[in-house]
């Protein structure tokens, strides 16, 4: 992994404002979740001119109220001169944004996808955008709604130089560094589905880890407070140690659906490129086992449940 020459860890307004700031142009945003709410907000404190579109409308007034356009429909967002999107999965971009009449009837010559899609479908986006003039560039984040609300995401970021150029201004609203994985935007997908395979091992293994240290007798929080004091120092294991350790899963920062997406989208990644993953499928099934137990409004810390239950572990 290198450094993206995009690096944004100069904030906005450090040593005045960003000379590359698009000037008068109006950005598109897609998504109001409880990441895209707060990278809307960032783009907006940077001084960007923001128009909103979001399924549900309790989003779109609250960044209204921070200065935000709101849109009608999503032709008026693809009106913009930029659209930005980030969406739960392939089904929301499918559906919403992978229209052929939206994208026919765009003014939009730039859309970034932020959302964590399959490498199928972000090939299958690039294809379909070319077909109508619009570059696509994929950037998929590392953080949560906290660091998203502060402008302190990482980004990771693959599309034509051309378009990560003109988008830098928009990564470094609502991130602390950009990292750059080549020229295809299913490389960047590559990357973040590759990271949270990773996030996701590590939450399994320090489940199995606290049951076994609970079932002799040894307080979790113990265990994880000098796991990451010493061998696993770090946000990983300090954070999700933590609430593994204090069975702390609310609120939820990542959901557990989106967990057993991301697994399943490792998963096949690898069966397209005979890739073998066998750890892949324990997580896939530990994830439906927790979903069969109702865990899915929970971050998908609580995947650990499953461990403790099958160490018999009392609730």
């Amino acid at each position: 992994m290198t450094y993206s020459r995009f690096r944004t860890d100069q904030r906005p307004g450090d040593g005045g404002e960003r000379s590359a700031r698009m000037s008068g142009a109006t950005v598109g945003f897609v998504g109001l979740g409880a990441m895209g709410q707060g990278m809307a907000g960032s783009l907006l404190r940077a001084g960007h001119a923001v128009r909103v579109w979001n399924r549900s409308p309790e989003p779109v007034a609250a960044l209204v109220a921070q200065g935000a356009e709101a849109a009608g429909s999503l032709a008026e967002v693809f009106a913009a001169d930029t659209v930005v999107s980030m969406l739960a999965n392939d089904q929301a971009v499918e559906g919403l944004l992978l229209d052929p009449g939206l994208l026919a009837g765009a003014k939009a010559t730039l859309h970034v996808n932020m959302a964590t899609v399959s490498l199928a479908l972000a090939e299958r986006a690039e294809a379909l955008h070319a077909e109508h003039g619009i570059g696509y560039v994929a950037a998929p984040v590392l953080g949560r709604p906290p660091a998203a609300a502060a402008g302190k995401l990482n980004l990771l970021v693959a599309g034509a130089p051309e378009l990560l150029d003109r988008a830098e201004p928009l990564f470094a609203a609502m991130g602390e560094r950009s990292w750059h994985f080549g020229d295809r935007p299913a490389q960047a997908n590559t990357a973040k589905i590759s990271t949270n395979f990773l996030l996701a091992c590590a939450i399994e293994s320090m489940a199995e880890a606290c049951s076994l240290a609970e079932a002799h007798g040894v307080r979790p929080t113990d265990l994880v407070e000098m796991l990451s004091g010493t061998v696993f120092p770090g946000p990983v294991y300090s954070g999700y140690g933590s609430m593994v350790a204090e069975r702390r899963y609310e609120p939820a920062g990542f959901r557990l659906p989106l967990g057993l997406k991301d697994v399943g989208l490792a998963l096949e990644a690898g069966a397209a490129k005979h890739v073998p993953l066998p750890f892949g499928g324990i997580l896939r099934d530990a994830f439906l086992d927790a979903l069969a137990h109702g865990d899915g409004e929970k971050d998908w810390a609580a995947v650990a449940e499953v461990a403790r239950r099958r160490a018999g572990l009392p609730d």
